[in-house]
């Protein structure tokens, strides 16, 4: 059995599928990890969510913010943007049946095993392995409950970017979601930045990547993300890894195996299309 970990799809159908076969994927054998942000941007989203739902046990997804902001559309709470290309995915016959297996996707993927943490964005760097595990597992119960429209109108709350230990409700489940999705650049004493997105001049900027912040999970784990494709899979830490390197963009998608850290990476194929 392989494992394969891929980077954001963004609704690189094609791309998702040539870069399976050059690895020569057995569904019925190997399995695949995707870090997230599996819609948006490129064109063929509901094809993308098709494929992994029919592959069933061998897929292993984290939420991305994409991906939430798919669930509060659905749900009224959002409005599509014509850059997302949802409209096909939106007005599927099968789009409950989607919609309900996205919404049962975890922030957090673990294996203890191999010692493999993945998540969309980050982890935060306040948190060790208890906490993580814990905060991931409040915020899946929270979306996959019964009442959880409030917390998905509260998507992309910049307040909610501070650490405690007190924190509680929907404060703490917001501050999750922007650790497990949105984040990119800390202060130096841990707040979240949810507003920068270009890499910094580090010699004039007080703001830090979260992966080069003290990260008490880091000596225990290989961490996985995506999100940040400005990267293009470069500049982290050794045992922190980027997947996310901008096919919807015009860069290629990007797949690591796990067993012999082989990567692959499939160039998008239509970028000129994409944001149309």
């Amino acid at each position: 059995m392989s494992t394969y970990l891929i980077g954001d799809v963004h609704g690189c159908y094609h791309e998702l599928n040539l870069l399976l076969s050059q690895a020569k994927f057995k569904p019925h054998k190997d399995q695949i990890w995707l870090t997230g942000d599996l819609i948006a941007r490129g064109p063929s989203s509901l094809d993308v969510l098709r494929f992994l739902c029919n592959l069933d046990n061998c897929v292993k997804v984290v939420l991305g913010n994409h991906d939430l902001h798919l669930l509060a559309v659905y749900e009224g709470l959002r409005k599509t943007r014509t850059t997302d290309h949802l409209h096909d995915l939106l007005e599927a016959h099968d789009i409950n049946e989607i919609i309900n297996w996205l919404r049962h996707q975890p922030l957090l993927q673990i294996d203890e095993e191999r010692k493999i943490m993945m998540s969309h964005a980050g982890i935060a760097p306040q948190w060790d392995v208890k906490t993580v595990k814990l905060c991931a597992e409040e915020t899946r119960k929270a979306l996959q409950g019964d009442d959880y429209l409030p917390l998905l109108g509260l998507l992309n709350n910049n307040l909610s970017n501070y650490w405690s230990p007190a924190l509680t409700g929907m404060q703490k489940l917001c501050f999750n979601i922007n650790v497990f999705t949105r984040m990119r650049y800390c202060h130096p004493t841990g707040q979240l930045d949810l507003i920068t997105k270009k890499i910094q001049d580090h010699s004039s900027s007080i703001l830090i990547p979260w992966f080069n912040m003290p990260l008490p999970v880091a000596p225990d784990y290989t961490i996985v993300f995506g999100h940040w494709s400005t990267l293009n899979g470069l500049g982290t830490p050794d045992g922190i890894i980027c997947l996310d390197t901008g096919c919807c963009w015009g860069g290629c998608l990007s797949m690591l195996r796990w067993e012999d850290k082989k990567i692959f990476k499939q160039k998008s194929l239509s970028y000129k299309n994409y944001r149309l």
